[in-house]
């Protein structure tokens, strides 16, 4: 329960969304298994390059020491919690019923090496509850509430998976997508993630700890200027007054972080994606268009000062 040292704090920024307590069988230590954590989830009809991939991902995180969380169903969720399990990593499953009522039948014996392993399963709802579309749904924000990343495989263009990630971009936690075939309905909903910019491309384990470990841009630029060769970038702030967006948590950020280079948004789009109310969004804007960092287009608005290469406006819809 909220305030037993087990409690994973993070799950505290769904305010009042936030469940009331966890049922936990296997490890209950869910502060430690969420402290750095990677949500892997897509669709349960996956093809074998969806399972390919979770699978991989599913390895190659539990490799780099971080827990991999997911929902225990067919496809996407089973193959990254086998992954885990193959290279002795930890896992958690979050369930749609109660504990003592984990599903589908058939990821029984997996579901059941998740605990023997030293991870374990999770459920809002108390034992004894069955599994529903409903309670699906509700399992999805937890999932984006644990974990500290959200990747998506493979979703089509409706499908839970979506939900999944768009919770977890209103926490503000980074969102990966898989590209897949162009052709193929499954990957539909994750090239929509990334056309619409609301996640980022990855395609290996490494990528997706670059979510949760993003590169120290400061360090880099001691590199090059330690070997004498290229241009040095001044750490951010250096050299200019304190911009609108320099503190992290302040609506100005939130604002900009919710938008594109490329593809201009209205304010309701802005404020649904940065959590804020659309009256804060147009006073945040206001000051980034001040400091450069907003440019508006047609009565929407996208990032930057300076039009794109190639010249002309940005279309709003683009």
């Amino acid at each position: 329960m909220p305030g037993d040292p087990a409690w994973p704090r993070a799950l505290d920024d769904l305010g009042p969304a936030a469940p009331l307590c966890l049922w936990v069988r296997g490890d209950p230590d869910l502060a430690g298994a969420a402290a750095r954590s990677a949500a892997v989830v897509g669709a349960r009809a996956a093809t074998a390059y969806g399972e390919r991939v979770a699978g991989d991902l599913g390895a190659g995180l539990a490799d780099r020491g971080v827990t991999v969380v997911s929902g225990g169903a067919f496809g996407v969720d089973v193959a990254a919690h086998r992954g885990a399990l193959a290279v002795g990593g930890q896992t958690v499953a979050l369930l749609a019923g109660g504990i003592d009522r984990p599903s589908p039948a058939g990821n029984l014996a997996v579901l059941e090496r998740i605990v023997d392993a030293g991870g374990a399963l999770v459920a809002e709802s108390p034992p004894g509850t069955p599994p529903s579309r409903a309670r699906f749904l509700q399992r999805n924000r937890v999932i984006a509430g644990l974990a500290r990343a959200t990747v998506v495989v493979e979703a089509a263009w409706r499908s839970g998976a979506l939900s999944t990630a768009a919770r977890a971009g209103e926490l503000l936690r980074p969102v990966g997508a898989v590209p897949g075939p162009v052709t193929s309905v499954a990957s539909a909903g994750c090239h929509r993630l990334l056309r619409d910019g609301a996640a980022v491309c990855v395609t290996d384990a490494a990528e997706v700890v670059e979510l949760l470990d993003p590169p120290d841009a400061g360090g880099e630029a001691d590199g090059r200027a330690a070997s004498g060769s290229g241009s040095v970038l001044e750490p951010s702030g250096a050299g200019r007054p304190p911009g609108p967006a320099d503190r992290s948590d302040s609506p100005a950020a939130r604002t900009l972080d919710a938008l594109d280079r490329r593809r201009a948004r209205t304010v309701a789009e802005v404020a649904r994606r940065s959590g804020l109310g659309e009256g804060e969004v147009v006073a945040a804007l206001g000051l980034l268009e001040l400091a450069g960092d907003a440019t508006p287009v047609a009565g929407r608005w996208r990032r930057g000062g300076e039009p794109p290469r190639g010249g002309g406006a940005v279309a709003p819809g683009w």
